[in-house]
């Protein structure tokens, strides 16, 4: 039997490798016309303009200075493309707004134009006159600058996994972050007329799982398949790009620097509300792209629980009892509150239930203070009232921990679920007190809702 359950799961692990299109044997993959960009055609969805700007491109090149990390390996590819500038122009022409004049290559512009004017100053044309001089280049009015000001590597990571008995699996996740800055700046007088900055995150993710144990005392088996998806840094950087571009057209519209063809049309105005909606949302959001949570610094908040208490004893059987409670606390910092809460309950030792208050004072920590998600953990210190305990003892100075993750539903109520513990100093709760082998403690299991900024 448990060889066929080995065997079993074996198979399983093969057949959903088999299941994947991309752990197939090798295959050569035709040539494509420009990967689509992860701003989901945000360039071709702007306004038309009413006279296209001409500008100029000299180098818009990596100011990080930062090169790819790689694990135990020393390299000198650098962390983004170095090629920006080709990027940029080919967003500027595709955009209809702008006509981009070459500048990066314009050496080589100059050298093919010297060899043509040099080329009709010696010879004449098919009716025996001199050919006319080249017609002049076309300058532009603005120039644009800037370049890739920041490439950040981890700035999230994470991961989950599990396994029992050799089987299980894993996921991985990181995410990189890359800037771009981009500004207009004026050829007559070098006034900056508008700057943007975007921000782009790049993510990589890998799944893997397998199967590593003996079918029996001779024979070993050991599969494994896995999965990973990285998010190519240039598309990441072409998208990061596209969004500037499309802000600066929206933001020198309404500088009064360019103009639409026409601003009241309903392409127009749903390229300004898209553009609003936009930035109230990234308004939302912090640097690692969560929403905010809005959580205020400071302030009196109020939290109702309850759920379940266990008591953790030298008698067997106990089972849950419910247990109730209210907590106000006082923002003291970022992501901290300092808290009196009091909870009311029972608690079965052996075969009778007794009545239990109890009363502490806390700090209460959130890892992520603006996250809309965030982790908490909970530690203080209190005194547990049990009337009519057997041990003789109705008091209890005790230390309270916990963790649990809340959630912020608007700026002012969020929901928690956690757990906690509450651990008397002296042993006795069941009344086996010197007697017993555990200490007594009690496990809570609770749900509660708090109201912020009273």
């Amino acid at each position: 039997m448990r060889t066929l359950v080995s065997a079993a799961l074996a198979g399983l692990v093969l057949l959903l490798g088999a299941c994947s299109p991309r752990l197939t044997p090798f295959a050569t993959e035709a040539p494509r016309i420009g990967a689509p960009s992860p701003s989901g055609g945000l360039i071709e969805a702007l306004a038309p303009p009413q006279e296209p700007v001409v500008v100029a491109v000299y180098r818009f090149r990596d100011q990080t200075g930062q090169y790819r990390a790689l694990e135990n390996v020393s390299t000198f590819s650098t962390a983004v493309t170095q090629g920006a500038t080709s990027i940029l122009v080919e967003t500027l022409e595709s955009s209809g707004w702008f006509v981009p004049i070459e500048r990066e290559g314009l050496s080589n512009l100059l050298n093919e134009r010297q060899i043509i004017s040099s080329t009709r100053q010696q010879f004449q044309g098919p009716d025996g006159q001199a050919l006319g001089p080249l017609p002049p280049l076309l300058y532009a009015g603005i120039l644009l600058e800037g370049g890739i000001v920041g490439y950040d590597s981890n700035v999230l990571t994470g991961g989950a996994g599990v396994r029992y008995l050799g089987t299980g699996g894993s996921s991985q996740f990181r995410q990189d972050q890359v800037t771009v800055s981009l500004r207009a700046v004026s050829v007559q007088n070098g006034r900056v007329l508008k700057a943007v900055r975007t921000t782009k995150t790049i993510v990589s993710q890998k799944l893997d799982g397998g199967l590593f144990r003996f079918v029996d005392l001779q024979r070993l088996l050991e599969t494994e398949v896995g999965y990973s998806a990285n998010e190519p840094p240039v598309l990441a950087v072409t998208a990061a790009i596209e969004e500037a571009v499309a802000a600066l057209v929206i933001e020198g519209i309404r500088d009064g620097l360019w103009q639409a063809s026409d601003a009241s049309s309903l392409e127009a105005r749903a390229m300004f509300d898209r553009y609003d909606a936009q930035l109230a949302s990234d308004a939302e959001r912090d640097v690692y792209d969560r929403l905010l949570s809005y959580q205020p610094d400071g302030g009196p908040a109020v939290e109702l629980f309850g759920g379940g208490a266990r008591l953790e004893d030298d008698y067997t059987g106990s089972a849950e009892r419910p247990v109730g409670g209210l907590a106000i606390r006082y923002g003291v910092g970022r992501g901290a509150h300092v808290g009196l809460a009091v909870q009311a309950g029972q608690l079965q030792a052996g075969t009778v239930d007794r009545t239990f208050v109890a009363g502490d004072l806390h700090l209460r920590l959130a890892a992520f203070p603006s996250a809309r998600v965030t982790p908490y953990l909970l530690g203080g210190l209190g005194l547990l009232n049990v009337p009519d305990a057997p041990s003789g003892d109705d008091r209890f100075l005790y230390a309270t921990t916990g963790a649990g993750l809340e959630l912020r539903t608007s700026p002012r109520v969020g929901l928690s679920a956690g757990v906690s513990n509450l651990y008397p100093f002296v042993e006795g709760l069941d009344g086996l007190q010197g007697n017993g082998g555990v200490n007594d403690n009690l496990w809570g299991l609770n749900v509660g809702i708090t109201y912020y900024g009273l």
